[in-house]
């Protein structure tokens, strides 16, 4: 089996999310692979294996650079989204098979990354089946899941090498996001001063780590305590996918004895409670 490996901070819990989005989008392109996490002399590192890739990490890149943006809409006609200045192609479900509850506001409709024959939904905040949607961003004016999907897209490099030897490390000034990197986000209170209020600034984003959280989160969540409280696991095992999407929530190994580490994140709200949330924390509660 061929691997490919990154470095990863498992601290973070959007690059946690994104290895997982990793696998997801590796399984869909390579078929089969297995994924874990690793420390080595102080080095943390994710392995992505394969047996039908030599490199399935720059697979999903290419893929990533590739792709355009797609909504998946109940009627199959063409969505407009005003405060973005965007529209999208439909992507077409078969008359009554559509997947998802009438969404009740257009910032809920699911988003497809289309390459040639090759699609991947990202919907884990149009998910009725499960509780918690973990919608970070503050969608309810206008702006939705769709259109930061196509804004993180925009942001990547055209020739997908410049990426691979650290995807998460590559960065670009980015207005909005999903808000799974906690690297990007602040709260203006805390920060002594808001950004928003300054037309010569803008954040620094990281549109692979939040575009390949957003996939990882369609089959998987991390544990929720509250909605400002999180619980997510990081396994130091090569699991396949199926595995690997219970591992993430899991609040004791798979089985006894399997290598795995406990973090809980904590949120905050940037702004007005109950609109958008940030990651303000992180801290490793494995046990001794």
């Amino acid at each position: 089996m061929a691997e490919s490996v990154i470095p990863v901070d498992p601290a973070n819990p959007g690059q946690v999310f994104a290895c997982l989005g990793f696998m997801e989008v590796a399984e869909i392109l390579c078929g089969p692979v297995e994924g874990g996490f690793s420390r080595t002399l102080g080095q943390e590192r994710f392995l992505l294996g394969s047996t039908r890739s030599e490199d399935p990490v720059l697979d999903v890149l290419t893929f990533l650079t590739k792709a355009e943006v797609r909504v998946a809409t109940p009627d199959r006609q063409n969505a407009s989204f005003g405060k973005a200045l965007f529209k999208a192609h439909a992507e077409a479900y078969p008359p009554g098979v559509y997947p998802y509850n009438q969404p009740s506001k257009q910032d809920r409709y699911p988003a497809v990354l289309v390459s040639g024959q090759t699609m991947v939904v990202i919907d884990h905040w149009a998910d009725a089946a499960r509780s918690d949607a973990m919608k970070f961003w503050a969608g309810a004016s206008g702006y939705p899941g769709v259109a930061l999907t196509r804004d993180a897209l925009a942001l990547l490099p055209s020739d997908p090498a410049r990426m691979r030897l650290s995807p998460f490390a590559f960065s670009a000034p980015q207005s909005s996001s999903f808000r799974f990197d906690w690297r990007r986000d602040y709260v203006p209170i805390d920060a002594g001063f808001s950004p928003n209020r300054h037309d010569g600034i803008t954040m620094v984003g990281y549109p692979v780590v939040e575009l390949l959280a957003a996939i990882g989160l369609r089959y998987a969540r991390p544990a929720r305590e509250h909605r400002l409280s999180y619980r997510y696991t990081v396994w130091e095992e090569r699991l396949p996918l199926s595995l690997a999407r219970a591992a993430l929530g899991a609040s004791q190994p798979l089985w006894p004895g399997m290598g795995h580490r406990r973090f809980r994140m904590t949120l905050s709200w940037p702004g007005q409670e109950g609109q958008a949330k940030c990651i303000t924390r992180v801290d490793e509660e494995t046990p001794a």
